[in-house]
């Protein structure tokens, strides 16, 4: 039997630096050289960036296979072209079935529909003619849990119930394909762990599922196999642990102070810091030692409910936990527009020994989010001031609780 998916050779090339030729000259000239070459001609100031280079693998019926790799390496743009959003370069992509794909938040919708008309014409575009459609319409309705929305525009629609909505269609309407990249970070946890659980039946049912995510431990408990892409390159392909650990347990010794580029959004971050209490940069801390993480960001207008947020994960890509500055007590809000300064405190004696991972967001509460930066600062707690140097993580737990132990003397041990 024939594989699902067959990719052979995938490759795609984006031209930096040109929007276009700026004169009829340029473009008769680049006309005249894909003429003669069967290329794009090249223009002054343009330059090659090749975000996939040479991807062959194939996917089998019934397979879940996750997809992961750090921001950029090319895997957003492998789902285009296994959705025929984008075409390849070179190399072909064999698709044997009916693809349903959730890349961005509200994908396929049109935005003067209502919601129940973009579930009818959804399905539409998967082949479903509108008997099928409307078995399974009460399905996704409930699934959704925006019933009281139904009949209003989607441009209405936050970015939650624009892929509360977007999810439910993909998931119902039986594709042998089901695509998912990142966006269900969009919604709450609940959510999330409502369309995990769809997404772990759908697999049972026998359909093919191609899911990317930096949710290390959905990839592991969802996937039968895992393939690494880093650099537009297929680096690994294996059983989902063993390529995830391989992964997260690369470039452990990072540097505690990292400054991005500046962006072309509306809000960015600048530079993230992590340093001892006298604010001297390190990725090193004794167990009985606290951390400040130090963030400046720019937001270009004022926007209200904007919200600071990190997170801590081990080198499994588990989440320990994740702190906001809406959260914080008191809250610490930061609406207007300019350049701006956040420091969090991590307390002392929590951390086992061990290496983290910080990943910091700017967002709003509904999770749209404006700049994310996975794993930004890597840094390692070690053993100095921890009596139980000795066990392993899996012994004590990643976390030390201060409990406060009494006796008032009215039990006694008999032996």
């Amino acid at each position: 039997m024939k594989s699902i998916i067959e990719l052979n050779g995938i490759s795609k090339r984006f031209r930096l630096g040109m929007l276009g030729a700026r004169s009829l000259r340029e473009e008769v000239e680049n006309w005249c050289g894909r003429l003669r070459s069967g290329q794009q001609a090249t223009a002054p100031g343009a330059r090659d960036f090749w975000a996939l280079r040479d991807i062959s693998f194939a996917v089998e019926h019934g397979e879940v296979l996750g997809i992961i790799g750090s921001n950029g390496a090319g895997k957003s743009t492998l789902l285009k072209i296994l959705s025929r959003i984008t075409e390849p370069t070179h190399g072909e992509a064999l698709i044997r079935g009916r693809v349903a794909s959730l890349l961005e938040v509200g994908t396929g919708f049109h935005p003067e529909l209502s919601g129940r008309e973009n579930i009818f014409l959804n399905g539409a575009i998967l082949g479903m003619n509108r008997r099928e459609i409307r078995t399974k319409l009460d399905e996704i309705i409930d699934f959704a849990e925006i019933e009281q929305f139904l009949d209003t525009p989607v441009k209405r629609y936050s970015s939650g119930m624009y892929v509360r909505l977007a999810f439910a269609v993909a998931a119902h309407l039986e594709p042998e394909i089901l695509i998912i990249d990142e966006v269900l970070a969009v919604g709450d946890a609940a959510f999330q762990k409502k369309c995990l659980t769809r997404m772990g039946d759908v697999a049972k049912g026998g359909r093919t599922v191609l899911f990317v995510s930096h949710n290390t431990s959905a990839i592991v408990n969802l996937c039968s196999r895992c393939v690494l892409i880093e650099k537009g390159k297929l680096t690994a392909d294996g059983e989902p642990s063993e390529i995830i650990n391989s992964y997260l347990s690369r470039d452990l010794s990072g540097e505690p102070v990292l400054e991005f580029q500046e962006k072309g959004g509306e809000a960015f971050f600048n530079r993230v810091t992590l340093a001892r209490d006298d604010r001297t940069p390190s990725a090193n801390f004794d167990f009985d030692e606290s951390a400040i993480l130090l963030l400046d960001f720019t937001l270009r207008r004022n926007i209200p409910g904007m919200d600071v947020s990190f997170s801590i994960s081990d080198t499994t890509g588990e989440r320990l936990f994740r702190s906001t500055s809406v959260m914080s007590d008191p809250p610490v809000i930061v609406e207007n527009g300019g350049t701006h300064s956040l420091s969090a405190r991590i307390p002392r004696s929590v951390l086992l020994p061990g290496r983290y991972f910080i990943t910091i967001t700017l967002h709003r509460p509904n999770f749209e989010i404006f700049d994310r930066h996975e794993r930004a600062i890597t840094f390692e707690v070690t053993n100095k001031g921890f009596e139980y140097y000795s066990y392993s993580p899996r012994q004590v737990g990643r976390f030390h609780a201060d409990v406060r132990w009494t006796s008032n003397n009215t039990l006694q041990m008999r032996i």
